[in-house]
């Protein structure tokens, strides 16, 4: 009979001890400095402030992943005015009320096969019983383009 191997024993992600990869302990220490920002600039904060602070993680990224953050900033200030750029977990984010309603996810901050562009519960895209929440993204093209402007006005209602 022989023992089961621990996670760490069969080469599992690595994590640490609390379960979290180090790639989601940064983007934790991310979210929290995020919210001590919110919290300092309190009712002072302005749309530009968060445009900025997108803008700054924007110019932090490599190759694919700043092209298409920028891509995608680009579509939803235009086609979506009325969200607030922010960002969340380190990476660029759009808030309606202070709640998230669409963001990006760079390959590279998670080691990942590509980057992402996701919606949370907030965006309007409820279309029966079921429907996708987030995209693979690896280039945007002129249809790409065309999918993406349609959800964000979509999500914003």
């Amino acid at each position: 009979m022989t023992a089961k191997k621990t996670a760490s024993e069969t080469g599992a992600a690595a994590k640490n001890s609390a379960g979290f990869t180090d790639e989601e302990r940064a983007a934790m220490k991310d979210h929290a400095e995020e919210l001590k920002k919110e919290r300092r600039r309190g009712k002072r904060a302005t749309k530009a402030d968060g445009e900025r602070d997108v803008l700054e993680k924007i110019a932090e990224m490599d190759g694919t992943d700043r092209v298409l953050a920028e891509g995608l900033h680009a579509i939803i200030t235009e086609h979506a005015p009325e969200l607030t750029p922010k960002t969340w977990y380190g990476m660029p984010a759009y808030a309606r009320d202070g709640k998230v309603v669409c963001f990006f996810q760079s390959a590279q901050k998670f080691k990942a096969r590509y980057a992402s562009f996701g919606f949370n519960d907030e965006a309007a895209l409820d279309d029966g019983e079921m429907w996708p929440t987030a995209f693979a993204l690896k280039e945007i093209t002129p249809a790409v383009e065309k999918q993406i402007t349609e959800l964000v006005k979509r999500s914003v209602g």
